[in-house]
Parts: C-alpha cells; structure tokens; sequence
C-alpha cells in the first residue's frame, strides 16, 4: 500500500468495533434501566407517616378526592391516600372526616383554613408536573403528612423525569369489572421497586374483617409478595387457579407467592368473594406472556429499542468502512515483492 493509498479496514476489525459498540450500548442500556427501576418513593417526606402505603394511581380521574382525618398515626391524624398520582389538570378536593386539620403546602403554595367541620373541603387544581407535598399544620410532627405527584414527575427528589417510569406507574389496568363492589379499592399501588412486598388479610373492607390491603398492588417481575392475616377466617385463592392458601383465622399467618411474569393476577378470599373480598397483582407493565419465570433480567421492551437504535447508528456509521474492507479483500493480491 503506497501512501497515497485510502486506509484498508479488516472485515474483522469491523466486526471488533460493531462488537464494542454494541457493547457499550448494552452497558448504556443496563444502566437506563437501572436508574429508571430506582424507587425514590418520598421515603424521607413519609418516614414517620405510618399509613403511607406507596403512590396510589388516580390518573385518568379529572377530580379524586383525600380524605382528611383518617385513622393513622395514632389517631384521627392521616390523610387518605397519603399519596396520590394524578395528570396535569386534576383538580384534588380534601374532605374532612374526624378531628381537626388543615391542609397546608410545604413549598406555601396554598393552605386551607383549619376546622373540625365534618364534610367540609378545600380544593386546588394541579395544572403543572411535579410533586407537592403538604401537612397538616398542628399534627404535621406527629406524621400527618401527603402528596400530590402530577403527571410523570419522579417521586425521589430529583430534578429529571423518567416519563418511561411514570408511564409503567400509571398505566391503566383493565380488571373487568373485577373490582366493582370491593369498597376498599382504591386504585393500584405502586410497589415497584421493592424485591417483596406485603398485603394484609382481614382488614376493615366491605362490612367487617372482609378486605385485602392494599387491594391492588403493582410489582416488578420477581417480586414476592406475601399475605399477611391480621384478622378473620380467609384464604387467598388465585382465580385462574395458579395458587391457593389455606384457610386459617392464625392472626400472623403468612402466606407467599413469587410473581416471575408480566401480567394481572387476580385473587379472592374463597367464603367472602360474593362480599367483595377481592385482590389483584398487577405485574410489571399487567401485559401478560411479557417474560418468563427464568429471573435473568433480560432487557425490558425500552432497552430493546435503545438497543436496535444504537446498532442502526452503529452500522450506518461503519457501513462505508465495511465496504472499503469488502473490496479490499476481494482485489487481487499484489504482485509486490
């Protein structure tokens, strides 16, 4: 090859770097997904509220409503959910039920009067995204704390949004009609990000002891849940039959299910399901048939396509050097000494 000479690449040397940058696309892709499986959760804001429970979905909803003075923290002294998912534009009414409170932004942005007026309400629309948190002002030391979190805003304090996250928090679960009558359901928590996570059996739902809580809940593939008996006879009955409980009224009784696949798993308690004692898992994205039961961590769809991006980029940008390597393995050999 004479100095004038265009550079030859190897057809292997090719190969050699579409490998590293496929590579360094799946390292990039690994750690999109990582940070994005963080679970912030405003652990620090609720680290002393004891009914703080995750972030319960209402998006889809133009108005929810909290209720003010439910029993947590010792007393009257919650609000109810603690924490809320809602779109931009939502308007959120808090509704007294017990004691004496108020309603009043941690960042002085609004802040109610404070009564112990039975029914009264405060209301106040969240147009922007972003997380508000508020207190009630007497009992706020005493864990009488919630939030707001609207549109796809990260609930762990930073600045940036993963809109992919939010948009796995808060998608919508069609349960059927699965729930219609179950007067503790409350829309799906979010418990993703937590390797096991908790349900307890027998709380106060639909006329007694008849209630699983949370009644819906959202996990990562992999996760175990476990149900806890905290009072009454009940049994945990999956109603596609996959798995089934003994029926025990043992206060502390535990019983665990690992779910591997994506999808929606629907359950009951087999004496009160006409009453309404009814639960669902719903886990990762509620599509089912998404993984299997292996554990391997393969990439979710997100980083496939982050995936198929980058080896477009890549091949785009090395596709004239594979073509020089092509004709420069296919010339005839130099009669050079």
């Amino acid at each position: 090859m004479t100095p004038s000479d265009p550079p030859t690449v190897s057809r292997r040397r090719v190969l050699r770097t579409t490998a590293a940058a496929g590579a360094a696309a799946a390292t990039g892709a690994a750690f999109s997904g990582a940070a994005l499986a963080q679970d912030g959760g405003l652990e620090s804001w609720f680290s002393n509220t004891s009914n703080f429970d995750g972030v319960v979905d209402k998006t889809g909803q133009s108005e929810v409503t909290v209720e003010v003075g439910v029993d947590a923290n010792g007393g009257s002294y919650g609000f109810g959910p603690a924490a809320i998912r809602v779109d931009p534009g939502t308007t959120v009414t808090w509704k007294w039920v017990n004691g004496s409170h108020n309603v009043a932004a941690d960042d002085g942005s609004f802040e109610s009067e404070l009564t112990n007026e039975s029914g009264f309400t405060f209301t106040q629309t969240f147009e922007e995204t972003g997380v508000t948190r508020y207190a009630c002002t007497p009992h706020k030391t005493m864990g009488m704390k919630g939030a707001v979190v609207v549109g796809d805003a990260e609930v762990g304090g930073g600045n940036s949004s993963s809109s992919e996250s939010a948009e796995s928090s808060s998608q919508q679960v069609d349960f059927g009609g699965w729930f219609e009558g179950v007067s503790n359901f409350d829309g799906v928590v979010d418990k993703t990000g937590q390797s096991e996570a908790t349900i307890e059996v027998g709380v106060d739902a639909n006329g007694g002891p008849y209630g699983f809580g949370p009644a819906a809940i959202r996990v990562d593939p992999g996760t175990t849940v476990t149900w806890k008996w905290v009072n009454g006879t009940h049994n945990v009955v999956a109603d596609d039959g996959s798995f089934e409980s003994e029926l025990t009224n043992e206060s502390g009784f535990t019983f665990t299910q690992t779910f591997d696949s994506e999808g929606v798993s629907k359950y009951y308690c087999n004496p009160h399901k006409t009453m309404g004692m009814k639960g669902a898992v719903v886990v990762g994205s509620g599509a089912s048939g998404g993984s299997d039961s292996s554990g391997g961590g393969g990439f979710s769809a997100s980083d496939a396509g982050v995936l198929a991006f980058a080896g477009a980029l890549v091949g785009g940008l090395l596709s004239p050097f594979a073509l020089r390597a092509t004709k420069s393995d296919s010339s005839p050999p130099s009669n050079r000494r």
